[in-house]
């Protein structure tokens, strides 16, 4: 049996993504930007539905706890025409923890905490924030979502848990992923060994 397909979708941009603040567990809305790009990502999975004669009622859907998470995939699910609420939500799709960095941008990291910035930025996959969380603990947990899919899944999550679900899979090494950057709007589909992004 040939491993399930993985439609990944990130969240919606919010007011801390255009300010270039870290929001690891906290709970940010979406903005303007971030509600349209949520329809877009709908429109571009309808449209990847439709090439590959697939039907809406033939996958599951789960998404990441957080408010922006569960937004997104109830504004997908809308432009799907699927009642907004009937997905699961798993908190192993929650975002990379940023422990006491949370809100912060990169400046206001590295003069707070400099010696575990500098750290962090030769080993972004191993070294984690203060009284956060490594992106291996987060691949970890992602490992352990992935083990137990059954079937073809589109997910709403983040751009950490992408990065993670990416080494995982072998696409990306933790090296090259710590340093992609995971596009709001956009579809990610993971299938047979590859990776597609549609945007």
């Amino acid at each position: 049996m040939s491993a399930p397909t993985i439609y990944y979708i990130r969240h919606g941009e919010t007011e801390w993504n255009a300010q270039g603040r870290f929001q690891g567990s906290q709970d940010i809305p979406l903005n303007d930007l971030g509600r349209k790009q949520a329809a877009a990502a709908g429109s571009i999975l309808t449209g990847l539905f439709e090439r590959d004669g697939r039907s809406e009622a033939s996958l599951a859907f789960v998404a990441s706890p957080l408010g922006r998470a569960r937004s997104t995939m109830e504004l997908v699910r809308g432009v799907l025409k699927l009642p907004a609420s009937e997905y699961a939500v798993d908190d192993r799709l929650r975002e990379i923890g940023y422990g006491r960095w949370e809100g912060s941008t990169l400046t206001q990291m590295q003069a707070s905490d400099p010696e575990i910035f500098a750290a962090r930025q030769s080993d972004r996959w191993s070294v984690p924030p203060p009284d956060g969380e490594s992106y291996a603990a987060v691949q970890a947990r992602m490992s352990d979502w992935y083990a137990q899919l059954t079937t073809d899944t589109v997910a709403v999550a983040h751009g950490g848990t992408a990065r993670a679900l990416m080494v995982t899979l072998g696409v990306e090494t933790p090296d090259s992923a710590a340093e992609l950057t995971i596009e709001q709007g956009a579809v990610y589909v993971f299938s047979d060994g590859a990776l597609q992004k549609y945007s």
